[in-house]
């Protein structure tokens, strides 16, 4: 089975790059346009993949920084109504330690019914929920390694829709 995330990230990194010069030119002109532009792209990337894409730009002057779109602040949507794991919440956990430079990893959203995990790096934060990974963090192999394995073991079921 190929590395679902890697893949897609490779595929959006190369798309976004292709269209740099475009993008820039839009940005010149009015941000929001290029917001929605990047996003654009995104979208028919995940679409390719049955998984929703989203850059964030948490801080807004991050969107003049065009050599890091899609290198950071990431959000894949895979199942936006799913509230549980597939798997034990104490699974997708060890497994960030073990994969991931953590500094911290402890539950989150933990209310109505729902689940999550929140994993704090020394270089950002992972959001992983039942349904959906947030990266916000630059996204370098440790990462990659652990959101295939969370493509494989969490997310597998709804991406064969």
């Amino acid at each position: 089975m190929p590395a679902i995330f890697s893949t897609l990230y490779d595929d959006l990194v190369r798309n976004l790059r292709l269209n740099e010069n475009s993008l820039k030119s839009i940005l010149a002109r009015n941000p929001s346009s290029a917001y929605a532009k990047i996003n654009e792209i995104a979208h028919f990337v995940g679409s390719r993949y049955f998984i929703e894409v989203r850059l964030q730009f948490p801080q807004h002057e991050k969107i003049f920084e065009t050599e890091s779109y899609g290198t950071e602040n990431l959000g894949l949507i895979v199942n936006k109504f799913r509230k549980t794991f597939p798997i034990p919440r104490e699974q997708v956990k060890l497994q960030a330690c073990d994969m991931l430079d953590t500094v911290r990893v402890q539950d989150a959203y933990m209310y109505e019914g729902k689940e999550g995990v929140r994993v704090i790096t020394k270089n950002g934060r992972l959001e992983v929920l039942p349904g959906s990974v947030h990266l916000w963090c630059k996204v370098d192999d440790n990462v990659k390694s652990y959101v295939d394995w969370l493509m494989d073991m969490v997310y597998v079921h709804d991406l064969k829709k």
